[in-house]
């Protein structure tokens, strides 16, 4: 059975694509992504809530992710995810926080 694709589907299509892009900035020369609205997001030592908070991320703030790693499992705006996102040396935000449009990695892993 084949699917038809109509000019409405593509379009769709397009601006759900063109809504997620959107989503995602470089900024002198780095990806970044926006974390949820609304909230204000704990930056922490390590992949987990068991790690001390190092920062707290103002709302509306854009993140820059340099590698992910599996860790805790958190759920969020974003989801149920065991994802966590360096967005600097000793710095992890759960992915549950951050829309990256993805429910995998967006980035390199983390070494």
């Amino acid at each position: 059975m084949a699917i038809e694709e109509t000019a409405e589907t593509v379009a769709t299509t397009d601006a759900a694509h063109a809504t997620e892009a959107a989503d995602v900035e470089t900024t002198a020369g780095a990806i970044t992504y926006p974390t949820a609205p609304g909230y204000q997001v704990n930056v922490r030592s390590g992949p987990g809530t068991n790690h001390r908070v190092v920062k707290v991320l103002p709302y509306n703030t854009r993140v820059p992710i340099r590698c992910q790693r599996h860790g805790e499992k958190v759920s969020g705006p974003y989801g149920t995810t065991d994802i966590w996102d360096s967005i600097a040396p000793g710095q992890y935000v759960s992915d549950a926080y951050v829309r990256t449009g993805s429910d995998g990695f967006v980035t390199v892993p983390c070494g």
